[in-house]
């Protein structure tokens, strides 16, 4: 929505990271499927209002640069992959994974300025992943109880929405909307945690299953008396959402929702649904099912979710002690650190 609307009568309140356009958090954000790339070949995207151009050489391995030829500016994308480096179509410059300028066809000095930002990359959960920096602290975030496990990944259709994805991840942890939207009446306690570097928390919301109305009631005899879910919040542009844990008959189902925030100031979201590799036939049928499951769940409120999220002028200014999870979130997402790719930092 429009921030600049009702500024004399409901002016927003800006804070310094979360809700605010000018700053990208340094993140792993999602660029392409894997497939996109194939061997010796290159393309350019933008991520976050950032061009990069994404190669993979010889040895398999995938690169991200800034995509603009230090020369002149031209796209190195329309240029070709040789070996491990990636050529510039016009003058013929070749550049390492590192942004080094390698080779000059017409001298063998290479100037101070020939070379690029470089930038982490990571091929998981079948899509390739970039961090605005050279080298990333960490690896893309995981669902704890799925490491060391071989996954079988589905993704869906990726969508907008027209609001900061700040906001869009708060979804999942207001617990009061479950009641108001999705008529899901479930009173839930709050626990979290932080891991030490402060970039990745955890909420964990449960409670009992009301015994009200009809669809409670079936729900609880399927489910048990008991519901919980976890968010995972991840650099404030990842969420991994576990839900049906502690539940009878139905194992816990994990998804991902990849944010990248959009030049128009809209959201771009990529679902990716997951679930551990069984062994068999029958543990191939076991985890295809499970993912569709996690697939009609996550439909199931999307629609609803969607008519909040493409109408909201976000501005909390009457909070209630009910909407502590999403103070919390705000709080966490204001402690991230900011990226090169954001407007202070090309500003200064």
């Amino acid at each position: 929505m429009n921030s600049l609307q009702n500024q004399n009568t409901q002016p927003l309140i800006e804070m310094k990271i979360f809700n605010n356009w000018d700053i990208v958090a340094k993140g792993w954000y999602i660029v392409c499927p894997i497939t996109e790339i194939t061997l010796n070949q290159a393309k350019s995207f933008i991520v976050c209002g950032q061009k990069i151009v994404i190669f993979r050489g010889k040895d398999k391995k995938i690169r991200a640069l800034d995509a603009y030829c230090p020369h002149l500016g031209t796209d190195l994308a329309i240029g070709k992959v040789d070996g491990n480096l990636i050529r510039c179509f016009f003058h013929h410059w070749a550049f390492n994974g590192e942004g080094k300028c390698q080779d000059i066809p017409c001298q063998s000095n290479i100037p101070a300025k020939a070379k690029l930002q470089a930038y982490a990359t990571a091929e998981k959960y079948g899509f390739i992943w970039v961090y605005p920096d050279l080298a990333a602290p960490e690896q893309v975030a995981e669902f704890d109880e799925l490491k060391h496990q071989s996954l079988v990944v589905k993704y869906d259709k990726a969508f907008e929405r027209n609001c900061h994805h700040h906001i869009c991840m708060m979804n999942g942890i207001d617990a009061q909307h479950l009641q108001t939207v999705h008529k899901l009446n479930i009173k839930m306690d709050l626990s979290l945690h932080k891991n030490q570097s402060g970039n990745i928390i955890d909420f964990t919301l449960g409670g009992e299953f009301p015994k009200t109305t009809f669809r409670e009631k079936i729900a609880s005899k399927i489910l048990g008396n008991y519901y919980e879910y976890t968010m995972r919040y991840a650099d404030g542009c990842l969420g991994l959402l576990t839900i049906m844990k502690k539940v009878k008959f139905i194992p816990p189902l994990h998804m991902i929702y990849a944010y990248t925030p959009l030049e128009s100031t809209k959201t771009k979201i990529q679902p990716i649904y997951i679930t551990k590799k069984r062994p068999g036939l029958i543990g191939f049928f076991i985890s295809r099912f499970l993912l569709v499951m996690t697939k009609l769940a996550y439909y199931f409120l999307r629609g609803e979710d969607g008519m909040i999220y493409d109408n909201i002028r976000y501005n909390p200014n009457a909070i209630l002690n009910i909407d502590e999870p999403l103070v919390k979130y705000m709080s966490y997402v204001n402690q991230l650190q900011p990226s090169i790719w954001s407007v202070e930092n090309e500003m200064s």
